[in-house]
């Protein structure tokens, strides 16, 4: 099977580790790299037959999280995973909201990539155990949510909160299925539920912000 990728960093050093740390995998097969969304906007109106896009964060032009919002609505079949150095609250929540699939730290190493990368394309949601400890952390403090609606929408059911909580300490999906007594694929479920209820936010600010730099 050969997986179409695409790599976003304004970073050419970081696209060249990137690029390293998965030609390891035989399958996988990166088709271009952007310096930022604008650049990746262009690339995809040419060709948008891609299965996953490696997403940097702050970039200039038009950074990750505006880029992100844009490719969820006019090509929903592609995979977004975010790759930033910064695991911070608010970077987390917004490019969770805007549409993607997994969020991963650059300093990863290159079988977790790859992991992360397959598991997303299988339907699941990849989440390093910092992020997911964030999660936890914005969920047990619902004041940083301000739109009543959203905080109701973002209640998570018990398992939910069990499997962020394992996953937080870096248990892989088998190990929480194990503990839990559940089926993997019912925790790769949880997991991408979770996602799916932090995706609560308009992606209007995004495509609007878009229509001003003319991408769309």
């Amino acid at each position: 099977m050969n997986l179409k990728i695409a790599i976003v960093d304004d970073n050419s050093f970081l696209i060249k580790a990137v690029t390293e740390k998965l030609s390891f995998f035989e399958d996988i097969n990166i088709k271009h790299a952007s310096v930022n969304g604008s650049d990746l906007l262009t690339k995809l109106e040419e060709n948008h037959n891609l299965d996953l896009i490696l997403m940097d964060i702050e970039m200039p032009v038009l950074n990750g999280i505006e880029t992100t919002a844009i490719v969820k609505q006019k090509y929903p079949h592609i995979k977004i995973v975010m790759l930033t150095v910064f695991d911070n609250d608010e970077h987390i929540f917004n490019a969770i909201k805007a549409g993607a699939d997994g969020y991963l730290l650059k300093e990863i190493d290159p079988e977790s990539l790859y992991n992360g990368i397959k598991e997303t394309l299988n339907g699941g949601a990849a989440m390093n155990p910092s992020i997911a400890h964030k999660t936890l952390k914005l969920l047990r403090d619902p004041s940083q949510i301000e739109n009543l609606e959203e905080k109701e929408e973002i209640s998570l059911s018990k398992r939910e909160v069990e499997v962020l909580e394992q996953l937080s300490t870096g248990l892989s999906y088998t190990a929480i299925a194990d503990n839990l007594i559940l089926s993997p694929s019912t925790v790769r479920k949880h997991i991408e539920n979770i996602y799916k209820k932090l995706q609560v936010h308009s992606k209007i600010e995004a495509v609007q912000k878009a229509k001003n730099y003319r991408i769309i």
